[in-house]
């Protein structure tokens, strides 16, 4: 079952302006963190204790910063975006990338970090 893109995807961005990616462990790809929702997002960050600077918002229905967001992200190897990653249950919606657009969205599932 395919699932679908939200019209606005909310990332997050490091105190440089670099945006978050994560990469399961002996990954050689990684995928950029996305939410559906500034909540979302800011949710993401209270739970995995993650120091994100900032949420910035990106419109999935421009194609043009859809096609520059694509293009400056495949340089640093991440080949898809992780939409609404769960930080507690692992569960999340990975969206390909289709050239210059976003492709194929389907539900993922990591392992859930180890809680002590």
């Amino acid at each position: 079952m395919s699932a679908s893109i939200p019209k606005e995807l909310h990332l997050l961005l490091d105190s440089a302006g670099a945006l978050i990616v994560f990469q399961e462990k002996g990954a050689s790809w990684a995928g950029a963190l996305a939410f559906s929702s500034e909540d979302k997002a800011r949710e993401f960050c209270r739970t995995s204790n993650l120091d994100a600077a900032e949420v910035a918002a990106i419109s999935t229905t421009d194609p043009e910063a859809v096609g520059a967001l694509i293009a400056s992200i495949k340089r640093r190897a991440i080949r898809n975006v992780l939409l609404d990653l769960d930080y507690k249950t692992g569960a999340c919606t990975q969206i390909d990338f289709d050239g210059q657009s976003f492709g194929t969205a389907s539900p993922r599932q990591f392992t859930p970090p180890a809680h002590r």
